[in-house]
């Protein structure tokens, strides 16, 4: 069980000689920490919200190569991704999964494009391929996909990536650092940074959003892994630091399953602005998205463009016999890549690559900016065989390349607590003790009692939010759902956690709020 630090104080935290200190609590940040703490270095992860608040929570649920990155002609990336994404499904089995996809094509010249260059993309993937590509014809085309416009249709080609879930698997990560001695703080942020007379970083002062406690902690080394925020925490360095990150918006709307009524996703790979769109079975839902959208403002909750929903709306709708509409998405949720750009260049984000970068200032911070999911293994050794090389840290060997993530058990399907691996069993052992926690608090989600009891006692939510958005998908899978269970899970997590009726009161009235985001109204 991670012991919450809800109910300690930080400053118990503070008479500690960290090893390294990494804020961020994303999947770069818990990446990197638990590259840290499975090398044997004494580590705290601190995250100014909850784990995965921000992007984390918010992608496209894709482990991938990412076949528009072989179009923009960057293998490397391609090659580097679709070998960690071997490497996440072989260490992380009860989270992830093969998902397989069908691009329809309307041209002959189609067909020979995409199924030369998907077979270059098997190639790439080498021995950690999840499947051979190859054309189908329409007939079979449609059998695979019923609710696809057959005018004009020369059949499909078949490709193979990864799928997951990224909350849960960010929650994985995070009980691998504390089973690696690794300690982690959720509403715990970053303030300002202590500096010797040299000005090089010895620690930070941090802060419990909760408590209101404000402490140093020490810290031989200190990285930045804070995706998009990551020029607020080098401002906190460097106040004249210029702008790193150019967030782009991506946004994706959830409809009910009947809309693809399959187990293969579509890939559109060039629609009508040059943007790739997919439509995903994901937990008996579909997930459509995404668009890629330049924003100058950042925030933990950005808000989905009426363009962006229109886009998405249209597209579908062009490749789709029965054409969805506002009435039938089911939750709309928005996220921001960090893109890493050059100062001088944050215009077009479609042309910025998602490769990432590490830099280390004159202060001893390091920062980690870009990437994505599929690569935060990769991200994260590099990372800390950069401060190895500097001499910053002992140089010590990464053995993440095999490391069982938190939970490890090969998937079982058929078992919808699949998701939380080995501990399947300890919320069915709940559900024997107590039949009446085995029923499900609403009729169009699946989530037990028991299954939310076991989170608030094992997972470290403190907030409504955390449970609904990020242990359980319940926000964003059935926004208006999750709002109907709210105050019920409300008292169920008050019973668990010792949380008062002011507590309740104020956090179903701050999640109602936060529902709207995730409504189209």
């Amino acid at each position: 069980m991670i012991n919450s630090h809800l109910f300690s104080h930080l400053p118990q935290y503070s008479g500690i000689a960290w090893d390294v200190i990494v804020i961020g609590g994303g999947a770069t940040g818990a990446g990197i920490a638990l590259d840290a703490s499975s090398r044997g270095f004494k580590t705290l992860l601190l995250e100014q919200a909850d784990f995965g608040k921000g992007t984390s929570s918010r992608s496209t649920k894709l482990l991938h190569g990412g076949v528009r990155y072989m179009a923009q002609g960057d293998l490397l990336l391609v090659m580097e991704a679709l070998h960690e994404r071997g490497l996440i499904i072989k260490n992380a089995p009860h989270i992830t999964g093969n998902q397989e996809f069908i691009i329809p094509v309307f041209t002959w010249w189609d067909v020979i494009k995409y199924t030369i260059g998907l077979k270059f993309y098997d190639i790439l993937a080498g021995r950690l391929s999840l499947g051979k590509s190859r054309y189908i014809k329409p007939a079979t085309t449609l059998e695979k996909l019923p609710t696809l416009n057959r005018e004009g249709l020369k059949g499909g080609v078949i490709y193979h990536d990864g799928q997951f879930d990224d909350s849960r698997l960010l929650i994985s990560l995070i009980r691998s650092i504390t089973d690696h001695g690794g300690s982690v703080l959720n509403y715990c942020k970053v303030t300002g940074f202590i500096k010797n007379s040299e000005g090089k970083i010895e620690g930070v002062m941090a802060k419990n959003s909760v408590l209101s406690a404000e402490s140093e902690l020490k810290a031989g080394l200190v990285i930045n892994a804070t995706g998009v925020f990551v020029d607020d925490v080098l401002r906190l360095d460097h106040t004249d630091n210029k702008r790193t990150i150019r967030p782009s918006q991506g946004v994706h709307l959830v409809f009910d399953g009947t809309f693809l009524n399959s187990k293969s996703a579509i890939m559109i790979p060039k629609t009508d602005d040059g943007r790739v769109l997919f439509a995903i079975p994901w937990y008996d839902k579909v997930v459509a998205g995404t668009t890629d959208t330049p924003l100058d403002t950042i925030t933990l909750e950005p808000t989905a463009l009426e363009e962006e929903i229109a886009f998405i709306l249209h597209t579908a709708g062009k490749y789709m016999t029965r054409q969805p509409k506002k009435a039938d998405i089911l939750s709309i949720f928005a996220g921001l890549r960090p893109l890493a750009a050059s100062p001088d260049d944050l215009t077009n984000t479609r042309e910025i690559s998602r490769r990432h970068k590490i830099t280390i200032s004159q202060s001893g911070l390091i920062t980690v900016e870009g990437g994505k999911w599929t690569t935060y293994r990769r991200m994260a050794q590099d990372t800390l065989d950069k401060a190895m090389r500097k001499g910053m840290l002992d140089k010590r060997p990464c053995v993440t390349h095999d490391l069982h993530l938190h939970g490890y058990m090969l998937n079982d399907r058929h078992n919808r607590l699949h998701i939380y691996g080995t501990h399947a069993r300890d919320i069915e052992e709940l559900t024997r003790t107590r039949p009446e926690w085995a029923r499900t608090l609403h009729s169009r989600l699946p989530y037990t009692e028991a299954e939310l009891r076991w989170i608030c006692r094992e997972e470290m939510p403190y907030k409504l939010e955390d449970i609904l958005a990020r242990r359980t998908r319940a926000l964003f899978l059935d926004a208006a759902a999750s709002l109907e269970m709210a105050s019920e899970v409300a008292n169920i997590m008050a019973e668990e956690l010792g949380l008062d009726e002011q507590w309740k009161k104020n956090e179903i009235e701050e999640y109602g709020k936060l529902v709207e985001n995730y409504l189209c109204l």
